[in-house]
Order: structure tokens, then C-alpha cells, then sequence
């Protein structure tokens, strides 16, 4: 295990050990923690008590985050016709059809999401499932990201709507901002994406649902937010 500097041995004696954050208190203390010198993304971490083994207990899907996450998203429609002009005009950063995905192919990939819209999707599943999917870039109805209103689905991603997703250990991961963020525009994201998370628990999920959760920073230690007092939050 590496071994930590300094600077964050510092920051962990401001936590207190054992002790269970409320959420208000502890998007304050994650933002006190964030003394990098860049704006650190501020994450929550949802430890799920779920089998990730069996596909029916997969988590997976969208939030618009009230706030969203400070971050500019670079959006790729990949439509045609009508579409095209609809993309254009909610923000998409690119646009294009077939000569877009011959562009990928080619090794070009300077945006942040895809979206598509039905009729382009037998393409892009074809053509661009082994570039993107390992990505997580792959547009998928589940996760919002195609549909026949491509203009709401750019509008929405460029507002601060966020995909999450459990991993291979039952875990999910997800931005709620940045450290220059207020503590309760932090706090009004986390309980965003919380709602959002239990609405989408797997109803063959068997016993407690949400194990833990932690908030940290990109370079700071984690805080350890209590479950009872999120959900009276909520």
C-alpha cells in the first residue's frame, strides 16, 4: 500500500474517526478537506448491498444534479435529418451521422458523452460497441442517452445530468461537484443522487440497500456520511 504524504496524514486528523456525517456536515468538512491547488471534484460513494455477479442486481441510472457538476461537458449527437438541426440548437457540441462514426473509427475522441437517436443506434452499436462500451460512452436508452428528442437529451446532459452505475464490487461512484461548490449546493447534489440511487435499487436486492456512504475530494480522505440522518434529509 502507498504510503500517504504529509499533507493528507494532516487532513485525516481533522476527521473524526468513527463518526457518522450528517450530510450537511460533511460536505462542509470534504470541502475543507480539498486543499489542492486545482478545484478538486467532490465524489460520493454508495458501498450497495447487492450480488454485482447477477445482472438483475445491477444499478445503473440518470440524475439531473440541481447544481450540476461544475464540470463543462463535451456533448456528440450523432443523429441525422431533423435531428441534426434539433442538436445544434439545445448545445451539442458535435453533430454528425455516419461520417461522425467513420471519424471515431479513425481515432477521434475529444467529447465526454454521446447521444443518439434511434434510428442512428443500429450503427453505433455495430460499428462503434467495442470503442465505446469499454468507455462507458455507448449511448443506451437505460442511461438516457438515446431517444427521439435528441434536444431534450443535450439539454438535460448540459444542465448537469449525470449517469451512475454500480461496479464489479457493488459500488458506485459519482460526482457532486466541485470543491469550490457551496456546502449546500454540495449537499442539495448529494441528496439528488441519493434519492436517485435508492429509487433504483433491484427489487431481487435482498436486506439492507445502501451499506455506507463516503464523501471525498479528489486528493483528501474520506468522510463517512450517516445513513439515518440522509434519510431524514431526503
Amino acid at each position: 500500500m502507498p504510503k500517504h504524504g504529509k499533507r493528507y496524514r494532516k487532513l485525516t486528523d481533522l476527521v473524526e474517526k468513527d463518526k457518522l456525517y450528517a450530510p450537511d456536515e460533511a460536505t462542509t468538512l470534504v470541502k475543507q478537506l480539498a486543499t489542492a491547488k486545482f478545484d478538486e471534484t467532490i465524489e460520493a460513494h454508495f458501498r450497495l448491498g447487492i450480488d454485482p455477479r447477477k445482472s438483475d442486481q445491477n444499478v445503473r441510472g440518470t440524475v439531473a444534479l440541481p447544481h450540476g457538476t461544475g464540470r463543462t461537458v463535451r456533448v456528440l449527437a450523432i443523429t441525422q435529418g431533423e435531428g441534426v438541426a434539433a442538436a445544434e440548437a439545445a448545445g451539442a457540441d458535435f453533430v454528425g451521422g455516419s461520417e461522425v462514426i467513420e471519424r471515431i473509427l479513425g481515432g477521434w475522441m475529444d467529447f465526454d458523452a454521446v447521444v443518439a437517436t434511434p434510428d442512428m443506434m443500429a450503427q453505433v452499436g455495430s460499428k462503434l460497441g467495442r470503442v465505446l462500451g469499454p468507455r462507458g460512452l455507448l449511448p443506451n436508452p437505460k442511461a438516457g442517452t438515446v431517444g427521439t428528442d435528441i434536444g431534450a437529451i443535450v439539454r438535460a446532459l448540459k444542465a448537469g445530468q449525470i449517469e451512475f452505475r454500480s461496479d464489479k464490487t457493488g459500488v458506485v461512484h459519482a460526482p457532486i461537484g466541485k470543491a469550490s461548490f457551496a456546502p449546500e449546493q454540495l449537499a442539495e447534489n448529494f441528496e439528488a443522487l441519493k434519492a436517485a440511487v435508492e429509487a433504483a435499487k433491484p427489487e431481487t436486492a435482498k436486506g439492507q440497500y445502501v451499506r455506507t456512504i463516503y464523501l471525498t475530494s479528489t486528493m483528501g480522505p474520506s468522510v463517512r456520511v450517516a445513513l439515518a440522518a440522509a434519510r431524514v434529509e431526503a
